[in-house]
C-alpha cells in the first residue's frame, strides 16, 4: 500500500543526498522513479537535485501552478515512486494533489525539506506535509556550535544572525547555519 512520507531536516542534514540515494537504488532495480523539485531553488540550475557532495540528477521542476496529480497520472511510464526535493516550498494544493497521487494512483511519494524557516515558522509545504503525511522522519545533523541535534537554522548576513525578512531568501552555508535551540536564541560570534 502506497503512503505519502515527509523527510525533513535542517540545512545540511543530508536531505538533498538521501532523496538522490533513494532514486539510485530504485534504478538500480529497474524501476522508475519520478524525481521532483522545486522551481524556486535554482542554486544548481532549474529542475536540478543536488546534494553538497556534488552528486546531482535532472528533475522536474514544480512551479506554483503546476497540477502536480495531472502531471503523474499523465506520465508515459508510470513510476514506482515520486521523489520530492525541497518540499517546504509546495504550496498546499500541490501537498493534497500528492496525497491524491498516494491514494488515488497507489503510487508512494516521498517529500524531503525543511520543516521551519529561519525565522522558526512553518513553511507551508511542510505545515501541509505534517498534517497530510503517513510516515515523517526526521533527518538528523547537529549544530554548527555544539554537538546537540540542529533543529533550526539562522540565516546570516556578513556572518550576523538575522531574525527578520522575507522568508524565501534561496541560499547554502553562505547564508544558512544549521543550530540547536540554544544557540538558535544565543549564536556565539
Amino acid at each position: 500500500m502506497a503512503q505519502l512520507y515527509f523527510k525533513y531536516g535542517t540545512m545540511n542534514s543530508g536531505k538533498s543526498i538521501e532523496i538522490l540515494k533513494v532514486a539510485h537504488n530504485y534504478e538500480e532495480q529497474g524501476k522508475p522513479v519520478l524525481l521532483m523539485t522545486s522551481s524556486l531553488d535554482t542554486r544548481a540550475g532549474f529542475g536540478i537535485v543536488e546534494s553538497r557532495i556534488g552528486m546531482k540528477e535532472a528533475a522536474v521542476a514544480i512551479d506554483e501552478n503546476m497540477e502536480v496529480f495531472d502531471f503523474v497520472k499523465n506520465v508515459v511510464e508510470k513510476p514506482f515512486c515520486v521523489l520530492i526535493d525541497e518540499a517546504q516550498f509546495l504550496n498546499k494544493k500541490h501537498v493534497y494533489d500528492f496525497a491524491r497521487v498516494v491514494d488515488e494512483l497507489n503510487i508512494p511519494v516521498m517529500a524531503f525539506g525543511l520543516k521551519n524557516d529561519f525565522r522558526n515558522v512553518l513553511f507551508e509545504g511542510s505545515e501541509q506535509l505534517l498534517l497530510l503525511a503517513d510516515k515523517i522522519e526526521e533527518i538528523k545533523t547537529i549544530c554548527w556550535y555544539c554537538s546537540k541535534k540542529a533543529t533550526m537554522v539562522i540565516r546570516t548576513i556578513d556572518g550576523k544572525p538575522v531574525y527578520e525578512g522575507e522568508q524565501l531568501q534561496i541560499g547554502g552555508n553562505e547564508t544558512y547555519i544549521p543550530v540547536c535551540r540554544k544557540h538558535y536564541f544565543n549564536p556565539e560570534r
